[in-house]
């Protein structure tokens, strides 16, 4: 038998992928019998609004790694891929390519909108699919899901209405965060903190001086409000009025005093306006205080404004402090504060806080179990760092808004506004939910699955509410090991992105080296929850890499006079046995990066410089380099599974198995 003198990926790596379509194996009931312990990993849902990029490349890269290896060690292995719906990340692509087409969502029908992102959304579908495919991914599709299949839909259908059953889901008017430009209120999960310099306004309300950063807010001020234990302020009564000369004229204020008050910033007074500020809201709360909303939701001025009345806050600011300084209530004005303000993930618009009736979830006693199971070991995290992250965000909970303001999604049942699910509450459900929760002979043999391998930025939008989910509707934690990995950089180290130019398509790389020598190049170097630079060089250099795999089986099949057995062939397959339990061992315990430097340094300095050197010299007999070869070639399948395969389908053996996916793992 004779391979060709070049090994080409383009020409065979999709027939090795039909090959294995084919085969049936993807699929765990297909498995030999020896296949007999459930191994499951849960694809992350990729978002179906784009193509693949290289994190989703890395996700790829790792999870076919896991599924592979287990396949050969004997498991049933499912890896059961998926796509999300990805409700407000797919509106925002959306919107913006409706921006670019010279149109707005605003001027659609809701309908109009579902059915225009849904035709776009099973596109990309198609698409994902394919480029997934062409990662090598050995996921079964017989099984594939989509988070807006029907019986997903009543999976979290079914888990909303037990929720209200329970008393954890509430309906109520409370402070949200409202993006202006997208129309719709985030969780805390979905703001980002950004530093910014500002003018800082120190100004005069009646005998008080007051501070802020954002005099827009303050026509409806009516409450001054110190700590209940500040000297400065002890001649001031709880309740008591007082008259002054505000923005817009005279009013009457009513002094509060409230522990919330951190009497070391500013002057240790403020006012309050409830409807725009969290801790504001949280005083009114507690002392029954009217809520006066100042700002629209398209952000403008109201006509309690008076003059200023439907101006944006950007127009509007430094004419209320022109009008406050001709009136004398301008003390001074700090032209340097640095302070944080929260704005939207997505556009980085200046977050308005609004009151808005929502539904909301309460977290505490969901986080409760998660908390118990964490600590218990019930879910492993690696790296273990990443233990006292999730606690600490669990220990410190808050209720979680649920309602979007957008067309697409999961529609909120027997919500009036027509509001859907922050896709976050499909998605938490995502383990069981795929496996056809409660009843289904997948959910049975399959969960808890064995390994949610993902991103360490989704530890709490994502992970956290799985565990608590999955806790909270089967009683049993969604999955056993957590492994998070880090971003994939640019060459220089840097984060890609659209606007720096520097994205990187994971398809052009393996057109132009191989899918084989992306993956290695992704994996070698890549340590749990550390980012990775990504440079065409080292994919390079496991192109070459797969080069000497094939020019030294190629150069072993075509031996034509076998060399007889020598004393050092024991000795050589003991050392390869050694290895192999070696790489067994880093597999075992998530050290993959650790698992293909091995072998790639084994085969290539001991296995191509040493041994086939020795056995030209007559020093090693065939059948042991033949055997290093096969074995070899089963160790290396995990990370380089096109090249194993092609070489594999042309070796001079039984193959009862028809793949080498199913081959066993070398003891």
């Amino acid at each position: 038998m004779e391979l060709p003198s070049q090994y080409n990926p383009k020409e065979t790596e999709d027939k090795i992928y039909q090959l294995w379509q084919e085969s049936g194996f993807f699929n765990p009931d297909n498995l030999p019998s020896r296949h007999k312990k459930p191994f499951c990993i849960i694809m992350p849902p990729t978002n179906a609004n784009g193509n693949l990029h290289a994190g989703h490349a890395l996700v790829m890269t790792i999870e076919d790694i896991m599924t592979r290896y287990k396949r050969m060690q004997g498991y049933k292995a499912l890896w059961l891929p998926g796509l999300d719906h990805a409700g407000f990340e797919t509106q925002v692509v959306y919107e913006k390519k409706l921006e670019k087409e010279g149109r707005s969502r605003f001027k659609m029908t809701p309908q109009e909108l579902y059915k225009e992102i849904y035709d776009f959304t099973e596109t990309n579908k198609a698409n994902i699919e394919s480029q997934v495919k062409k990662m090598g991914a050995s996921c079964d599709w017989s099984r594939k899901k989509f988070t807006l299949d029907q019986d997903v839909i009543d999976t979290v259908y079914s888990t909303f209405e037990k929720f209200k059953k329970d008393g954890l889901v509430y309906r109520g008017k409370k402070i949200i965060n409202w993006c202006p430009k997208h129309q719709t209120s985030l969780s805390d999960l979905e703001t980002k903190d950004d530093e910014r310099t500002d003018k800082f306004y120190y100004l005069k309300y009646g005998p008080f001086t007051i501070a802020t950063a954002r005099p827009e807010t303050k026509f409806g001020d009516k409450y001054v409000v110190m700590h209940p234990k500040d000297k400065r302020y002890s001649q001031y009564k709880e309740g008591q009025k007082i008259d002054l000369e505000w923005i817009n004229g005279p009013i009457t204020a009513t002094v509060i005093k409230d522990e919330a008050i951190d009497m070391d910033f500013g002057t240790g007074v403020m006012t309050i306006t409830p409807w725009h500020d969290p801790v504001d809201f949280e005083i009114a709360q507690r002392h029954n205080l009217d809520k006066e909303q100042i700002i629209d939701f398209q952000g403008r001025l109201l006509p309690i404004a008076g003059e200023f009345a439907g101006m944006k806050i950007a127009e509007a600011r430094p004419k209320i402090i022109e009008k406050l300084q001709t009136k004398g209530l301008v003390e001074k004005i700090d032209e340097n504060y640095k302070h944080v303000v929260k704005v939207c993930y997505k556009c980085n618009s200046l977050i308005e806080p609004q009151i808005k009736e929502q539904w909301f979830l309460k977290m505490k006693p969901l986080a409760e179990p998660a908390i118990k199971a964490i600590k218990k070991g019930d879910v492993k995290f690696v790296p273990s760092h990443y233990k006292k992250i999730a606690l600490h965000w669990l220990n410190n909970i808050l209720d979680w808004p649920l309602s979007r303001q957008i067309v697409w999604g999961i529609p909120i049942p027997g919500d009036e506004s027509g509001d859907t699910f922050d896709t976050w509450f499909s998605s938490g459900q995502w383990p069981y939910a795929a496996l056809g929760y409660p009843k289904s002979k997948d959910f049975k043999t399959f969960y808890p699955t064995d390994v949610m391998e993902t991103g360490g930025d989704l530890i709490f939008f994502w992970v956290s509410r799985m565990i608590m989910f999955g806790l909270y509707n089967t009683g049993k934690v969604p999955f056993k090991y957590v492994y998070m990995h880090g971003l994939v950089l640019d060459s220089k180290g840097q984060k890609m992105s659209k606007s720096k130019g520097n994205v990187i398509n994971p398809l052009d790389l393996t057109e132009k080296f191989g899918t084989d020598a992306l993956r290695m190049a992704l994996v070698v170097g890549n340590t749990p929850g550390t980012s990775l630079p990504l440079d065409e060089n080292k994919i390079k250099g496991y192109r070459n890499f797969a080069n000497k795999i094939w020019n030294a089986s190629r150069f072993i099949l075509m031996q034509e006079e076998k060399r007889q057995a020598t004393k050092n062939d024991k000795k050589l397959l003991k050392e390869f046995e050694k290895i192999s339990k070696d790489i067994a061992k880093d597999m075992d315990n998530f050290r993959f990066y650790s698992a293909a430097e091995k072998i790639y340094h084994y085969f290539w300095h001991t296995f191509c410089d040493k041994i086939i050197e020795d056995y030209k010299k007559g020093e090693v007999g065939y059948d042991a380099i033949f055997e290093i070869l096969t074995k070899s070639l089963r160790v290396l399948h995990p990370f380089m599974p096109f090249i194993t395969e092609h070489i594999y389908q042309q070796l001079p053996i039984d193959k009862k198995q028809k793949s080498i996916m199913v081959e066993a793992w070398p003891k």
